[in-house]
């Protein structure tokens, strides 16, 4: 019997597109950084156990930064972002 949980494929096409868009909104900055981790871990289908898991962080440090709280070291965050290609880094203020 298959496990209910297994996910279906996506294709190339919108997993590529879903990048994009992450990386649209991170670079004119429409979106939290919290935001935006929750999307890159919603992106790669994982749940916050399994991505905080496979970034080598813990969970309670990952749902921190989802909800952007806590004070998570630029270490930390380069571990969640690098799978995507990201780093941290200084970027302008948007001028409002």
């Amino acid at each position: 019997m298959a496990d209910a949980r297994l996910k279906r494929p996506v294709d190339p096409e919108t997993a590529a597109a879903r990048r994009e868009e992450l990386y649209r909104t991170v670079a004119s900055g429409e979106i939290s950084l919290g935001d935006a981790v929750a999307r890159m871990r919603k992106i790669s289908r994982l749940t916050q156990e399994e991505f905080a898991a496979h970034r080598g962080i813990s969970v309670q440090a990952l749902r921190q930064i989802e909800r952007d709280q806590g004070n998570p070291t630029v270490e930390t965050l380069n571990k969640v972002a690098e799978v995507f290609s990201l780093q941290v880094g200084f970027v302008p203020l948007r001028r409002r």
